[in-house]
C-alpha cells in the first residue's frame, strides 16, 4: 500500500530547548533560571533529555516507539530571519535562494498530477511549488465561490480551446484542478460522520504565518487518506512560536495544542491500513537563543529538534544533542543536516532519489528512523 507523508510547519521558530528538555545540563538551568522545567517535571526520554510535560501525548507514542527525535537539526551558516530560514527548509537550499521547494521538485520530476501534494494551509506553501508542477491549496472550510458564480461556471474555465496560448492553456488547467481537487475532498468529507463536518478554529493565524487550526487541518487529511485520495504530500501549520516575551504560558499553550493534534491523528489513522502507512514530520524555521532574554522569552536562535512519528517510525533519539556550553555567538551549533532528515522521507516514503531533489544535489547521510528505510 502507498505510503503518505505529512509536513507539519511551526511558523515562528519553536524553542526546542523547552521542547526536548536538557534537564540533565546544569548549563540549561544557568541560561534560562525562569524558563527552565525542573527534572522532576519533565517526561523523560533518557538520563539528560526530556519532553516538555504538556506533551502527554507524545510522550505516550515514545512509549510505543512510534516517536523519533532528530536532535539539534540545522543547516551551516544559519540564518535568523525567519523568512530567509523558512525558505531554506522548504526549498532545502541553504546556499542561495531558488524558486523551487523540495517538495515541488519531486512532483516536477514524477510528473505528478496536482493532487499529488495538498496543502490545508491558507496559502500555498514555497515548499509544494515546483518548476512545472505545483500542488494543490486547499482550504479547510472547501471551495466557496463569489455570490453568482458557480461550478459549472469553473468547469467551463477549465477547458481548454484549440488556440490558447500556453498562459492560457495553464490557466485553464488551474480552473480545471480547482474543481477537481475540491470533489476529491469534499468525496473524502462525504465517508465521515456527520457531526466532522463543522471545524472550529482553535486561535487566530499570528503574523509570522500559519494558521492555528491544526486540528481542523489534520481532520482533512485524515478523511482524505481514508477516503483514498491519491494524495502522496500533505502540508498543515501551526503558527505563534516567535515567543519573544512572556514564553512559558505561550508556549505551553502552542505545545498542547500540537501535542492533542498529533496524537488523536495518530491515533485515529492507526484504524484503518491506510490510516498505518502516514509518516508525520514536523520542523520549525529555527530554534530559540539558549540564554532567556529580559522579557521572560527567547530570541531567534538556530539549530531545533525535529519529530518523525508514526506506525512506520522506528522510535528513539538520532542524532546528538548540541552542547549547552560550545556555542556559536550564543547560540547551538547544528549537529544533523536537515537534509538528512527530509532525504531519508524523499528516500523511505516517496521511494524518490533523495540526490535529485534536494538542493544542489546534496547527498543525505539515511537516518534509520523509519522502520522501512
Amino acid at each position: 500500500m502507498t505510503q503518505k507523508l505529512i509536513i507539519v510547519t511551526l511558523y515562528g521558530g519553536n524553542d526546542g530547548l523547552n521542547t526536548v528538555v536538557p534537564y540533565g545540563n546544569s548549563a540549561y538551568y544557568t541560561a534560562r533560571p525562569e524558563l527552565a522545567y525542573q527534572p522532576d517535571q519533565v517526561l523523560r526520554l533518557d538520563d539528560s533529555l526530556g519532553l516538555n510535560p504538556v506533551l502527554e501525548g507524545l510522550n505516550l507514542l515514545w512509549s510505543k516507539k512510534q516517536l523519533a527525535v532528530v536532535l539539534g537539526a540545522g543547516y551551516p551558516k544559519p540564518d535568523r530571519s525567519h523568512f530567509r530560514s523558512m525558505d531554506i527548509w522548504q526549498t532545502a537550499s541553504p546556499s542561495g535562494p531558488t524558486t523551487s521547494g523540495w517538495v515541488g521538485r519531486w512532483l516536477d520530476g514524477t510528473n505528478a498530477a496536482p493532487e499529488a501534494a495538498v496543502s490545508f494551509e491558507p496559502m500555498l506553501p514555497p515548499l509544494l511549488v515546483g518548476e512545472t508542477r505545483t500542488g494543490a491549496c486547499v482550504s479547510i472550510d472547501g471551495l466557496k465561490l463569489p455570490a453568482g458564480v458557480t461550478p459549472n461556471m469553473i468547469e467551463a474555465l477549465g477547458r481548454r480551446e484549440p488556440n490558447d496560448t500556453d498562459m492560457q492553456a495553464r490557466a485553464a488547467d488551474a480552473y480545471g484542478n480547482l474543481i477537481k481537487i475540491d470533489q476529491l475532498i469534499r468525496d473524502g468529507e462525504a465517508k465521515v460522520a456527520p457531526s466532522e463536518a463543522t471545524v472550529q478554529p482553535e486561535i487566530p493565524a499570528t503574523g509570522t504565518g500559519g494558521a492555528n487550526v491544526l486540528s481542523a487541518q489534520l481532520l482533512r487529511v485524515a478523511q482524505c487518506v481514508e477516503a483514498g485520495v491519491p494524495t502522496r504530500v500533505y502540508s498543515v501549520s501551526l503558527g505563534g512560536f516567535d515567543t519573544h516575551t512572556a514564553e512559558r504560558l505561550g508556549h505551553e499553550l502552542l505545545l498542547r495544542q500540537l501535542d492533542q493534534a498529533l496524537t488523536s491523528f495518530v491515533d485515529r489513522l492507526a484504524r484503518t491500513e491506510a490510516g498505518r502507512q502516514v509518516t508525520v514530520v514536523v520542523y520549525s524555521e529555527f530554534g530559540r537563543r539558549v540564554r532567556a532574554n529580559a522579557s521572560h522569552g527567547t530570541d531567534h536562535g538556530t539549530a531545533g529538534p525535529v519529530f518523525v512519528l508514526g506506525p512506520q517510525v522506528a522510535g528513539g533519539l538520532y542524532g546528538e544533542q548540541p552542547s549547552l556550553q560550545d556555542l556559536d555567538d550564543g547560540d547551538l551549533k547544528a549537529t544533523t543536516d536537515f537534509r538528512d532528515v527530509f532525504g531519508t522521507l524523499l528516500a523511505s516514503v516517496l521511494r524518490a532519489d533523495p540526490a535529485r531533489y534536494l538542493g544542489g544535489g546534496y547527498k543525505p547521510k539515511m537516518l534509520p528512523f523509519l522502520a522501512s528505510g
